[in-house]
């Protein structure tokens, strides 16, 4: 980023967080290091009533936490312009300029005047044992001096102009960043050269300081190049939005702009088509692929009443909805918010970046100060005495620290999108990495969330039922008729497995019991054992030893009867496919699991078997979750995994709270994790994610730092010539972006 950027528009918002504080976001332009974004957050935080004020380098946004009554949007934007950079708005949807454009020009014109200066100042020399007659040849130009300064003048006023203008501002703020060690660097190489000619020396180093700004200019291009695919997870959502949608409006079918819809609206939908919003089938049959959401790619059967989610591909069958979510509140959008607001939120590792770039350019200046000095010292020539100040100057650039952490954050969060893990943000990142104990809630995270039939056991055949053959399906369409107007979920779990066959006469609901109902003048009791007991049905001792064994499995038996005991059928809300798998793969990140539900004793214990978890807290209400979160958190950080509903309390109590979603009802402001996928398995995936974000946060930390660490001392000794300098800072910016890049091919 430079400042000829400071003309484009791009995306800004600004919200109301409750009655009294706003958080505003802006695009700020113009920065390019550490040190821009420090002076920028300092600057936001002295304004009256800002709370809070993050800037990320990376995506070159600034995210303000204020009261409007004493700082407007108004009032950011010139707190910022006053220190050099540009602040922009425009609407979420507004077409982004071209940023690479003015980097693309200038590094072009750069080349142009920088090549043949390298040629002249250094081609006789380069030449004269490869091509004697190029050097003759260059030797024999007139006044190569003049030539010299004609070419380098370009690059230093045109090409460099930013980093004046970014230098005088840092001057005027009482600061120093990167642009004041370019131009300070490449100032002292041209005007000494520009000295050396008019005092009439044969030497001069006018290509220094044009191969040195060539070198800078390329290193921000390829780092721009870089760091345009590093928020790339975001435009490649935004590019799933359909953009039209086949509408019913009084009783004709017309396509509109998806922008048009309204909640309400009739949709249709055909094969191969994007639904264009969140909504509930109301007529047909298809299935849809959802990978773009939940990350899985096997499409999803849907039917009346299914719920559908905007900008997933409809694979087969067409289908007529009603729009429930349009616009920004679709599941999409939302998903877009949440990482947006990930990448603009920083992770705790990033203070050391900022502490060490707050001292960093100061000292670099008083080191090449200091070189300068010692080496006229030491006896050494004005020429040599410049050339290793220049170098100290421009190794030194902090551009690097401040890329190394937002970049890494921002593909890690992308890569989490691309596999249904949704990250709050850099805090949230961070913590993940150090988790070592996991909380998880019963219904609906480890288990699915409705009771199912597990068990169906025929003790006798159903008189007048089609034989000891379809005993079962007998037995299940006695019970489904019985249960046909109930609204009770174990009432449900039969009625999915079986649908009712035949009409009731005299029904009665028993409470605590049961219920009662006659089919064919014959009368059935469908209950527990009291039922049985209090209309003398005889329970046998072998049918009790049973239906124990059932309950310790955590199942609700209820048994039917007509005279006598005819079956026993268990309902059981089962654990999901791959839980036992999802705890399995967390131990053997030397993760341990902890089951916390306000079910019985027996149940839970019962299910966290089934599941591989032997830590069990039961029978705690849902205020009481927070107080067992924080007894466990004496051992260390705890990631706490609900449904984000009755769980809030115990969430937010937790280190890290992980939400599990299901595909419309994302629980976003609950947890510091989204599950799109309702996987267990996803909670290892986002420890393992944030542990790998982590690595290479720290690699990228070292990668910055090492460059300085090498580079400084060998520059100050005069052994480092300015333009390798200028290509070992380039090199050190590119390196970082391009190894946070690497993590987007990482198996998460």
């Amino acid at each position: 980023m430079d400042h000829e950027h400071h003309d484009h528009a791009v995306a800004g918002r600004t919200k109301l967080a409750d009655g009294k504080q706003m958080t505003t976001e802006l695009t700020v332009a113009g920065m390019h290091c550490q040190s821009c974004v420090t002076l920028v957050e300092r600057t936001l935080k002295k304004l009256p009533g800002v709370t809070d004020a993050v800037v990320n380098l990376a995506t070159g946004k600034a995210t303000v936490h204020h009261n409007p009554k004493s700082t407007s949007e108004q009032d950011i934007m010139d707190a910022i312009s006053k220190r050099g950079y540009k602040p922009a708005r425009a609407q979420d949807d507004g077409p982004a300029a071209d940023e690479m454009a003015p980097l693309r020009r200038r590094l072009f014109i750069s080349v142009i005047f920088a090549l043949p200066t390298l040629i002249l100042g250094m081609g006789s020399m380069l030449f004269a044992a490869i091509a004697p007659a190029a050097a003759m040849l260059l030797e024999a130009i007139p006044y190569p001096q003049y030539l010299l300064w004609l070419l380098a003048t370009p690059v230093q006023f045109y090409v460099a102009w930013p980093f004046y203008q970014g230098a005088w501002m840092a001057l005027k703020n009482r600061s120093a960043n990167m642009d004041t060690l370019v131009a300070l660097g490449t100032s002292a190489a041209y005007f000494y050269s520009v000295y050396l000619v008019l005092t009439g020396h044969a030497e001069q180093f006018f290509e220094t300081s044009a191969v040195l700004i060539t070198f800078i200019v390329l290193g921000k291009y390829l780092e721009a190049t870089a760091r345009k695919r590093t928020s790339n997870a975001i435009s490649e959502l935004m590019s799933l939005a359909p953009r039209k949608a086949r509408v019913l409006r009084d009783g004709k079918e017309q396509m509109v702009s998806v922008d048009e819809l309204v909640v309400g609206d009739t949709i249709i939908v055909r094969p191969g088509e994007k639904v264009p919003a969140d909504g509930i089938i109301i007529e047909g049959h298809s299935s849809i692929d959802e990978s773009m959401v939940t990350g899985e790619s096997i499409p999803v059967e849907k039917q009346r009443g299914s719920t559908v989610i905007g900008a997933t591909i409809n694979a087969q069958g067409s289908f007529t909805m009603r729009a429930e979510r349009v616009g920004a509140a679709t599941t999409l959008s939302r998903i877009i918010r949440l990482i947006e607001d990930a990448q603009s939120r920083k992770a705790p590792v990033q203070r050391f970046a900022d502490a060490v770039s707050a001292v960093f350019v100061p000292i670099v200046l008083l080191i090449a100060l200091l070189a300068l000095l010692a080496h006229l010292l030491l006896g050494s020539s004005v020429t040599a005495s410049v050339i290793a100040a220049v170098a100290v100057l421009v190794i030194a650039c902090p551009c690097a620290l401040g890329l190394a952490t937002p970049t890494a954050i921002m593909v890690g969060t992308g890569l989490g999108a691309k596999h249904g893990v949704l990250i709050k943000g850099g805090d949230a990142l961070e913590t993940l990495h150090r988790i070592k104990q996991v909380v998880f809630d019963k219904t609906g995270t480890i288990t699915n969330g409705t009771p199912e039939v597990t068990d169906v056991i025929v003790i006798a055949p159903v008189r007048g039922a089609a034989g000891a053959k379809n005993a079962e399906k007998d037995v299940l369409s006695v019970a489904a008729s019985l249960e046909a107007r109930s609204e009770h979920p174990l009432a449900q779990a039969i009625l999915r497995r079986a649908k009712p066959k035949d009409k009731v006469a005299r029904f009665a609901a028993v409470p605590g019991k049961g219920i009662t109902g006659i089919i064919s003048r014959k009368q059935y009791l469908f209950g527990n054992a009291k039922l049985m007991v209090a209309h003398g049905v005889e329970v046998t001792d072998d049918a009790r030893r049973r239906m124990q064994e059932l309950e310790s499995e955590g199942k609700t038996v209820m048994l039917l009867a007509d005279k006598r005991l005819l079956a026993m059928i268990a309902v059981a809300d089962t654990i999901k496919d791959g839980a036992a798998d999802a705890i399995a793969g967390l131990a053997r990140m030397g993760v341990s699991a902890t089951l916390l539900t306000g079910d019985n004793e027996r149940t839970a214990r019962a299910i966290a078997r089934q599941a591989g978890i032997s830590d069990v807290v039961a029978e705690v209400l849902p205020e009481q979750k927070a107080s067992a979160i924080k007894r466990l958190q004496k051992k260390g950080p705890v990631a706490m995994v609900g449904d984000g509903i009755n769980d809030a309390p115990a969430l937010a109590q937790a280190d890290v709270g992980i939400v599990m979603a299901s595909g419309t009802d994302v629980a976003m402001e609950s947890g510091s994790v989204v599950l799109m996928r309702n996987d267990p398995g996803d909670v290892a995936r986002a420890i393992r994610l944030s542990r790998l974000t982590m690595r290479k946060i720290r690699q990228n930390m070292f990668w910055a730092l090492i460059y300085n660490v090498i580079g400084l001392p060998i520059a100050a000794f005069g052994m480092l010539n300015p333009m390798l300098a200028g290509a070992a800072m380039a090199a050190s910016s590119v390196s970082v972006v391009t190894s946070s890049l690497l993590l987007r091919r990482a198996k998460v």
